[in-house]
This record gives C-alpha cells, structure tokens and sequence, in this order.
C-alpha cells in the first residue's frame, strides 16, 4: 500500500492539497490549473486514490469533483505524515497554493534562522475564513505565532517601490513560499 501510495510526486501533490483543505471539493481542471499539472495524469493519480478510498468524487452536472475522505482509516495520519514532512513554510507554502495565494514569504526572526515563538509572515492576497483557520491549525500543531500581514496585490507593487519600511523588509533575509517578491 505505501508503495501504492508515494510511487508519484502528482499523486503526493495531490494528496498535500486536498488534505489540507478537507473540506473543499475540486474538478480536475482545477486541480491542474492549481498544481500547474497535466488534466490527464491528475485524473490518472485521482482515481488511483479513490481505488484506495483516501478520495471520494461526486459528480454534479457533467463535472467530477474530488475531496478527500475524512472517514478513511488512513486520513489523519497521512495528514500528520504530510505536514510533518513538510515542516512549517512547506505547510505555509502548501496552505497559500491551496488556496490561490500568489505571493507570500516569511520574514523577521524564523526567517533568519532563529527559534523562535513567532513566524512572520506577509501574504499578498486576501484573507478568507477558510484561510485563516488554517493558519491557526498550524500553528497549533507547530506551536508557533503565526503574525499574518495581509496585503493586496496593487498595494504590495506600490508600497514595494516607495514604502522604506517594506524595502527594509524585503533586502533582509527571508523565505519565499511563493511567488517572486
């Protein structure tokens, strides 16, 4: 079965994606368009695990839509599995793809290599319920603040050439999770 299981770096995409968002269902072309991936090798790995009953599809009109399933034996640990091999920016980094983020990056003390209680963190992009209760999941399950600054796409390009504070910001040393800064 583990074998079954991680023979494909798609298939761990998608397995890194929909646990995290459990509760959200998505199309194949969706899935694609986030992973920037191939519709066909999407569908291919989505219905190998539906076949081991960690997803679950339903179809609404002439759409297939996938999620995963919350009742398999197999659903919080491989959700452990995942975020622990991740560590915190790579769960960052997944929970901002995963939810359409284009820019974000972590800044400050953590960045800096530092053990720190508190993890910047700047996303360009909106907040969103789902988002945010995320955020605070992780920060549970890695015992650290996560200091969220929001800011929108046309504020960070106009603040990026004339703010100093975030110039300062930007020349120290950070982590990119996604996007160019």
């Amino acid at each position: 079965m583990l074998k079954t299981l991680f023979s494909s770096s798609i298939r761990a995409e998608i397995l890194e994606l929909l646990l995290n968002r459990p509760d959200d269902k998505f199309y194949i072309r969706e899935l694609a368009g986030i992973l920037k991936k191939n519709p066909s090798g999407i569908k291919r790995e989505l219905d190998k695990l539906e076949e081991m009953d960690i997803v679950t599809s339903e179809k609404v009109a002439n759409l297939k839509y996938f999620k995963a399933n919350k009742e398999s034996e197999l659903f919080n640990e491989l959700k452990g599995l995942i975020s622990k091999s991740l560590g915190l920016h790579g769960a960052l980094k997944s929970l901002l793809k995963s939810n359409r983020i284009k820019t974000g990056f972590i800044y400050g003390a953590y960045a800096a290599g530092e053990d720190t209680p508190i993890v910047d963190l700047i996303i360009v992009g909106s907040l969103t319920p789902p988002l945010l209760a995320s955020i605070q999941e992780l920060e549970k399950k890695f015992s650290k603040k996560i200091n969220c600054n929001f800011i929108n796409q046309e504020d960070f390009k106009i603040r990026k050439k004339k703010d100093p504070a975030l110039r300062k910001l930007l020349a120290e040393k950070r982590i990119t999770l996604l996007g160019r800064v």
